[in-house]
């Protein structure tokens, strides 16, 4: 979802650097990288530690959603390309998953906000479904069970270095698209491309 779907780690690491300021501590937007798809636990948390704060993760957690909350309504947007492919995956037939490694509250913000609300899925998975995050292969190998379709059957969208990883290990085609992260470090993908806009039905179903 975000950086696939949704322009949305620009917000979220906005928040992240805001809510650090609130507690007096001056953080850099690139500190976050290293943690980008795993979640906001870890993607906080290892911030913390880089700095050597100690923080409340869920009041921490809270409050950079409250942050981020804000931000939706007037910043947040589809990626051009993003809502035609699920709705052309619907109309073919296929079913579609969000598996993100995000709390709820967050799926659904973004989800409502582009326009393709949670009812016009077949299965939703949150970071809370999995006791391991990406690079774990849990929350697709969930997303996968949610459909009921072998996770070989499945082909998955990434932007991030560890949603790769974790498509790999789930066994599952993994297509990458460079919006948060340059080609070179999602070589591991079966296929890399600039924007999910690039991303066809036949590309999905391995034909080119």
């Amino acid at each position: 979802m975000d950086g696939v779907l949704t322009d949305s780690e620009p917000l979220i690491n906005a928040a992240a650097v805001a809510m650090f300021r609130e507690k007096g501590v001056i953080v850099q937007p690139e500190d976050f990288l290293p943690f980008v798809g795993t979640g906001e636990d870890r993607y906080i948390g290892g911030v913390a530690e880089k700095y050597g704060v100690t923080l409340n993760p869920p009041a921490a957690k809270k409050r950079t959603y409250e942050l981020y909350l804000d931000l939706v309504p007037q910043q947040l947007r589809a990626f051009p390309g993003a809502v035609e492919l699920v709705c052309t995956c619907k109309a073919a037939g296929l079913k579609v998953a969000v598996a993100s490694s995000a709390d709820l509250i967050k799926i659904h913000a973004n989800l409502n906000q582009i326009g393709l609300p949670p009812s016009e899925w077949d299965a939703i998975v949150s970071g809370d479904d999995v006791a391991r995050k990406k690079p774990a292969p849990d929350i697709f190998l969930a997303a996968a069970r949610k459909l009921g379709v072998e996770p070989t059957a499945c082909a998955g969208i990434e932007d991030a270095v560890h949603g790769v990883e974790a498509l790999k290990a789930a066994g599952m085609r993994c297509i990458a698209v460079a919006q948060s992260f340059p080609a070179d470090q999602l070589r591991s993908a079966d296929v890399v491309l600039p924007t999910i806009a690039d991303v066809s039905l036949a590309i999905l179903k391995n034909r080119n």
